[in-house]
């Protein structure tokens, strides 16, 4: 029996929430909101960014990006450089440190998940391998597709 698209997207809405939580139990005590990893790992994928542009990408106002940035740059995570093209410009970069986090936290996550997978059986070990290219191909069509309604929270399920 096949499901309807709708009814998919409720189930997939659902197991997102239980993997966002288990994410967040995974993920190490290190002082990064979810929001400052997402928006590494954002630079990390894309390259450098404009502010508004990430605040678009995160979902979040300009001034909460500015802020976040800033405390991001302090860090030493992030750093502001002027636009080539333009500048009057502000673009905003992943440093080596802020690179370095962010395997860091992915190494961290990686090891206790590895644990929670030795804990379940090869079948469903298998069946989460083979759902990958599936997983894959949403985030890729929600990236291809642009920013998310104004209506949408922000993209929290772009953790780093």
């Amino acid at each position: 029996m096949e499901i309807s698209e709708r009814a998919l997207a409720g189930e997939v809405a659902a197991g997102l929430e239980r993997l966002i939580g288990l994410f967040r139990s995974l993920s190490p005590p290190d002082g990064l909101s979810l929001t400052a990893a997402a928006t590494l790992a954002t630079l990390e994928r894309s390259g450098s960014q404009r502010l508004t542009a990430l605040a678009v990408r995160e979902g979040v106002t300009q001034p909460a990006m500015t802020q976040l940035i800033a405390r991001l740059q302090d860090g030493g995570l992030v750093r502001r450089e002027a636009d080539p093209a333009d500048g009057r410009v502000v673009q905003v970069r992943l440093t080596d440190q802020g690179r370095d986090t962010l395997a860091r936290r992915r190494a961290i996550r990686a090891d206790r998940l590895a644990a929670i997978l030795a804990r379940i059986s090869p079948e469903e070990r298998a069946a989460l391998n083979a759902a990958l290219p599936a997983i894959d191909a949403l985030t890729s069509a929600d990236r291809d597709g642009g920013p998310p309604p104004a209506s949408l929270p922000g993209r929290a399920a772009q953790f780093a």
